[in-house]
C-alpha cells in the first residue's frame, strides 16, 4: 500500500497565472509559502524558515475558482498530491521540478483577507470542491403525540424470580 497526499497552509507568493492548452484545458499554477517558527535554543532568538511549493490546479471547477478568488497574500488550505516532471531546457540539460496538484482548497482568513481579492465572500472559510446539490428542506409541523398508556404491573411473580 502507498499514499501520496499533501497537506498544506500557507500563504500565496503571487497571483494565480492560467495557461490554457489547445484541447482547451486550463492550468492554473501559483507558489505558495509555509512558514516554520521556532526558538533557538542556544541563542534565544526567534528563527523561521519558509518553504515554498509549487501549486497547479488542474480540474475544471478549481481553475475557475483559483483564477477569480485567489490572489496574492490570501491565506489557504491545499490538499493534493507530489509530483515530479522533467524536460530538457535550452542547453540540452535535463531539468527537474517538483509540483503539488491541488485536489481541494479552502480559502482562510477573515472577511478582510477576501476583500483583498475584490471577491468579497464574507464568510470566514470557504472550500472548493465538486459542488453538491442540495434538496430544499421541508418542515413539517409539530404533531402533539400522547406516549402510550401504561402497561399493568403483574403481581403475580415472585420477587426471586424478577429478571434484574
Amino acid at each position: 500500500m502507498s499514499l501520496n497526499k499533501v497537506l498544506l497552509i500557507g500563504r500565496l507568493g503571487k497571483d494565480p497565472e492560467t495557461h490554457t492548452f489547445e484541447s482547451g484545458t486550463q492550468k492554473v499554477s501559483f507558489s505558495v509559502a509555509t512558514s516554520e517558527r521556532w526558538k533557538d535554543r542556544n541563542t534565544g532568538e526567534r528563527r523561521e524558515r519558509t518553504e515554498w511549493h509549487n501549486i497547479v490546479v488542474m480540474r475544471p471547477g478549481l481553475t475557475t475558482v483559483a483564477q477569480n478568488y485567489l490572489h496574492k497574500g490570501k491565506q489557504v488550505y491545499i490538499e493534493g498530491r507530489i509530483t515530479t516532471r522533467s524536460w530538457d531546457d535550452q542547453n540540452g540539460q535535463k531539468r527537474y521540478t517538483t509540483e503539488i496538484m491541488a485536489d481541494n482548497i479552502q480559502m482562510l482568513g477573515g472577511r478582510e483577507d477576501n476583500q483583498q481579492g475584490g471577491g468579497n465572500m464574507g464568510y470566514q472559510q470557504q472550500s472548493y470542491q465538486q459542488p453538491v446539490q442540495q434538496q430544499p428542506i421541508q418542515q413539517q409541523p409539530m404533531q402533539q403525540q400522547t406516549p402510550p398508556p401504561p402497561q399493568p404491573i403483574n403481581t403475580d411473580m415472585p420477587e426471586d424470580d424478577l429478571p434484574f
